[in-house]
């Protein structure tokens, strides 16, 4: 088995792209993708995060605990984790490994450090770790920690943006060591959009229908004790800013339920006012969506529920015009026929592909070429998968949601329905190290009951 490509953080790194060092699948040998068997196989309950690869060791969270598993198992096809960092509540949220150290946040209004190599903190057999240092928010964690510039940020569901120090130094203290944040952000809903950070700028969504900017190292626009910051910018999404904002050359690809949107990272452009407020440099009309976007080669790709692949100019330029500008796709593909089928995972690219997948009644992984050209034709035009990826039937107790899910009543003033505190995931994301998933949000006004991000 060849050895996977790293993959440490949700969606690839701090940038949020999706998109992947090369792999061992190409478009040459993606035809044999059906053909596939399962290498090795752990069960450990419903997963809804997606996974980190760091170092040879696949990192996931599954109900109350981190698992370190090795990327190829001596022992096959069922393989015994490296060690388990047990938590208080459920891991709907993607890992983040850097510096040695994995961070993860839970439903139980923590964020987790345990020691990557499975050494500090950890004893016996089966090994067990306690973390090296945990931090307390005020709800409970569906955003992903993202580490850049020695700090890791991450959101919460009481609306609020925390940065703490990623080596556990500064704000930290105690026995077991608790850390408090370096800096919070207040927004206006919660927060399951998992940050994206660039140029000193982090990016996040809230459930307030908002893309909101702030200075990453908690100066510009921040004050007081505890310090608190207010956005550099904001941008209004018209709908849940529920998805990850994408970064790359200038520009956050933020995409909701209102569609696809290209803002100014630096908010300079279509900007003004005070506080400032950002208007997109173009938008593009979709399926309802809140999974995060892929930007690669000069192409952004977008899932939506209505089980499409999209693919848009990152430029805004093929096939856009009109003032606002407004985009067309440069092609777009079925991931699925299914009628009960939703596409609510995030695409990656690697090696001249696009990965997507589908789930709710079709749990496919499809491969498409990236360019737009094999298995692509027509006015407009409609591409077709290379190969797909069926994964193994899932068991009645891995298609059963965390007991930590809890559903809320309907209210006058919201019609949502059965609505629950952690939707369904397109948080697990496809990647080449394994198949994709991503994670859930909102559709029109309620929530469909899912584990979370």
């Amino acid at each position: 088995m060849a050895t996977p490509a790293e993959w440490s953080q949700f969606r690839g790194g701090p940038t949020r792209q999706g998109s992947d060092q090369p792999s061992t699948i190409t478009p040459a040998n993606v035809s044999t993708l059906p053909t596939l068997s399962t290498a090795w196989h752990a069960d450990i309950g419903s997963v809804i995060s997606s996974p980190a690869v760091v170092g040879g060791v696949v990192y996931v969270g599954a109900n109350q605990s981190l698992y370190a598993f090795p990327t190829i198992c001596s022992i096959e096809p069922s393989c015994e984790p490296l060690w388990t960092g047990p938590t208080a509540g459920g891991i709907p949220s993607s890992l983040a490994v850097a510096g040695g150290i994995a961070y993860v946040g839970s439903l139980d209004h923590k964020l987790y450090a345990f020691d990557a190599a499975g050494t500090q903190g950890c004893s016996g057999t089966p090994k067990l770790c306690t973390p090296l240092w945990t931090a307390e928010t005020g709800n409970g964690v569906n955003s992903s920690p993202v580490v850049a510039g020695g700090r890791v940020y991450v959101g919460s569901d009481d609306h609020k943006l925390y940065a703490f120090d990623a080596a556990g130094v500064t704000n930290c203290g105690g026995v077991p060591k608790t850390c408090a944040a370096l800096w919070t952000a207040l927004t206006g809903d919660l927060v399951y959009s998992t940050p994206a950070v660039s140029g000193g700028v982090v990016y996040v969504g809230s459930d307030d229908g908002n893309l909101s900017a702030f200075d990453a190292a908690g100066v510009t626009g921040c004050a007081g004790t505890p310090t608190t910051c207010a956005p550099l910018w904001s941008a209004p999404t018209g709908a849940f800013a529920s998805a990850s904002p994408a970064v790359t050359n200038g520009v956050v690809y933020m995409g909701s339920n209102g569609g696809l949107k290209a803002y100014d990272a630096g908010g300079a452009i279509n900007c003004t006012g005070s506080p400032k407020v950002c208007a997109p440099l173009w938008s593009a009309a979709t399926g309802p969506f809140f999974a995060s976007p892929a930007v690669d080669g000069g192409v952004v790709y977008v899932s939506a529920f209505d089980r499409k692949l999209y693919a848009f100019d990152a430029t805004g330029t093929s096939g856009c015009s009109g003032m606002p500008k407004v985009c067309g796709p440069l092609w777009t593909a079925v991931i699925s026929s299914a009628v009960d089928a939703i596409s609510i995972s995030s695409p990656v690219v690697t090696n001249g592909l696009v990965f997507a997948g589908t789930g709710y009644g079709d749990h496919f992984v499809r491969a498409f070429d990236a360019t737009g050209v094999t298995n692509c034709g027509g006015t407009p035009k409609v591409c077709t998968p290379l190969g797909t990826v069926t994964p193994p039937a899932l068991s009645a107790r891995r298609r059963r949601w965390p007991a930590t899910t809890s559903t809320l009543a309907p209210t006058d003033s919201d019609s949502r329905r059965s609505v629950s505190r952690s939707r369904p995931s397109a948080h697990s994301t496809p990647s080449v190290h394994s198949a994709p998933s991503t994670p859930g949000r909102r559709v029109g006004r309620w929530r469909p009951a899912r584990p979370g991000r």
